[in-house]
Parts: C-alpha cells; sequence; structure tokens
C-alpha cells in the first residue's frame, strides 16, 4: 500500500507541475490530511470554487484527500522544495517548520471558537504567516477553523483526570502536545496521521485526539466508543501553498489565491458553526459514541499551563509574544 501511494503521489505531483511554474492555466493539486466530509474538504472545496470564480476558469486544483501524497509534515517539506503546490494541515504539524507556530498548540490558549476567530483575522496570524515564509518556505493563504481536539478511546469513559490512567493516547509528533499529555500523567504515542487509523485498529494505542469533524470524516466511531468533550486545543488547519509557485504567479494569479484563501477561510468559520452539533448527532446515532464532560477541567487546565507554557516561550518567541496574544484575546497576561 506504500509503494502505491507514493506511485499516485508522483504521477499526480508530475501532472501537476507541468503548469504549476507559471502563471498560465494551471490544474494545482492540494494535499489533505483528513477524509471527505471534513473540515480540511470543506475549506478546499470552497478555495478551489473561489479561485476558479476569479481566474475565469484559468485556474483551478484538485484535492488528494486521506493523505494520498504524503504526511502531513511531509508535504510541508515538498511544498517548500516546489514538488507540490498546495497542502492543508494541522498547524501542529507545520510548528515544527516554523516554531513560532506553537503558540496556537498551547494548552489552553483559546477559551472558544471566537478567540480562534479574533487570532485569525487579527495582527498576530499576520505575524506568523510572515514567520512561516521565513522559516519554511511556504505561505499560509488560509485557515481551516477544525474545532476543539476531543480524546476519543475504546477502553473506557474519561469523565476526570485519574480517569487518563492506563489509556495509550497516539499524538502528533508535536512537542508541546507530547509534553501536554504528560503534564497530565500519561505517556503517549507520537504517531504519524496516517498510521492513526490502523493503530486504533489493531490496538496498538487506546486512543488520540481531534476534531468532532475529523473523527467523523475518519470513521474513528468504527473502532472507538468513548469520546471525551476536551478543550485544551483549537485546531486551525492552514492552507499552504509553495512560495516558490507563489512568487512564480503574476500579481493577478496572487491576488486571486490570497482572496480564494480568505473567502475558504470566513466559509471554513460558516461550516463549522453549521456542522459541529449535526455531527456529534451522527457519532452519537450512528456510532453509538458515548460523549462524556470532564468534572475537573480546571485541574488539566491548570496542570499543562504550569507544565508546558514556561517550557516553551523561547520557542514561540518569548513570553512576550504569549502576552500578546493574551492581550489580544482579552485574557489576563502571565
Amino acid at each position: 500500500m506504500k509503494h502505491k501511494n507514493k506511485i499516485v503521489k508522483v504521477l499526480s505531483l508530475t501532472a501537476g507541475m507541468v503548469f504549476s511554474a507559471s502563471s498560465i492555466a494551471a490544474s494545482w493539486n492540494i494535499a489533505v490530511g483528513d477524509g471527505g466530509g471534513s473540515a480540511q474538504e470543506a475549506l478546499g472545496l470552497k478555495f478551489i470554487e473561489t479561485l476558479q470564480e476569479k481566474t475565469g476558469g484559468k485556474h483551478t486544483a484538485k484535492l488528494f484527500l486521506n493523505g494520498q501524497l504524503g504526511s502531513e509534515q511531509d508535504t510541508v517539506n515538498d511544498a517548500a522544495l516546489g514538488t507540490l503546490d498546495f497542502s492543508i494541515l494541522a498547524s501542529n504539524n507545520l510548528a515544527p517548520f516554523s516554531p513560532t507556530l506553537g503558540v496556537l498548540s498551547l494548552p489552553y490558549i483559546f477559551e472558544n471558537l471566537e478567540q480562534a476567530q479574533q487570532t485569525v483575522e487579527g495582527p498576530i496570524a499576520k505575524e506568523l504567516i510572515a514567520n512561516t515564509i521565513r522559516d519554511s518556505g511556504v505561505r499560509i493563504v488560509g485557515w481551516t477553523y477544525s474545532g476543539f481536539r476531543v480524546l476519543s478511546n475504546s477502553k473506557k469513559p474519561i469523565q476526570k483526570l485519574a480517569d487518563l490512567d492506563g489509556v495509550i493516547v497516539r499524538v502528533p509528533k508535536n512537542e508541546i502536545m507530547i509534553d501536554t499529555y504528560k503534564s497530565w500523567g500519561n505517556n503517549p504515542t507520537p504517531m504519524a496521521w496516517s498510521e492513526t487509523f490502523t493503530a486504533l485498529q489493531q490496538g496498538v494505542v487506546d486512543g488520540q485526539d481531534t476534531p468532532y469533524t475529523t473523527i467523523y470524516a475518519m470513521k474513528f466511531g468504527e473502532v472507538q466508543k468513548y469520546i471525551t468533550d476536551l478543550h485544551y486545543l483549537f485546531l486551525l488547519e492552514p492552507l499552504i501553498v509553495s512560495e516558490s509557485l507563489y512568487q512564480d504567479q503574476n500579481a493577478d494569479t496572487k491576488k486571486a489565491i490570497d482572496e480564494s484563501g480568505l473567502a475558504a477561510t470566513a466559509y471554513s468559520l460558516q461550516w463549522l458553526k453549521d456542522q459541529e452539533a449535526t455531527i456529534k448527532d451522527e457519532l452519537v446515532n450512528k456510532y453509538k459514541m458515548q460523549i462524556d464532560t470532564l468534572a475537573d477541567e480546571a485541574e488539566w487546565a491548570k496542570k499543562a499551563q504550569m507544565a508546558v507554557w514556561p517550557k516553551y516561550y523561547e520557542s514561540v518567541g518569548g513570553k512576550d509574544k504569549v502576552n500578546a496574544l493574551l492581550r489580544s484575546l482579552g485574557r489576563d497576561e502571565i
């Protein structure tokens, strides 16, 4: 299967690269980590629709779902090298290439959707975008609002911190997220996203955390029974474009890409508001999943913030940057 995926990736990239070096008519490739029905797919489809409208059909793109073009972190490398056009991926998978993005993964940095929206639409995001171009050779042109990462598992209901004991949790290969689970007394298992479903199915790990929309799109209800309504990380998933590809375009095409990204971002926000409650009902009714609330989430937040935030002040740009974000959200500084 891995060999087959590599063949698909090489053929699709080769087809896209025929046109992607200039502003002549082009069909670009967009790597997508999640499956159909996901927030990532919704953003990608809206981006393509708007791009076609704004370029009079001169430019279009195609989504490759379920990690067909490689792991999310691999797609950053490919886009930086110019062998991939676009990718939609979790901010925590882009952060290893541009560490200041790690501020978005600090546990409990966002208390609600509105705070995530304020950040995306404000000066903090503009600075993070500039840093990402500088650090990684890719440009963020849109943001997916995917929702809070909730904890699913196949072992038992988790209603308080002590219930996490003995549950093997898959986490991305992201140091902030790994240390967050360690602050809760858990020893998580870092694992590529593409390996996660199989690992859950085979019992290599008991659980994982992703938003409701992703649990539904990836059909995790087939291999998971319990969901804990956790709120430690609101997942923002950037749409990135190869900076070399972007700079190869003329002014009109750059403008079309930028405006399409903004339109897709706004659409993603409304899509999440419209779809999340329905998706939660579907997980309960179709997959018979049990959704539990935490009786002691304040304790989860306190432990994570005390252990994790100070460790990563320097890598995210300094304590001042964290305070700037908190101020922009109307929260108390640290």
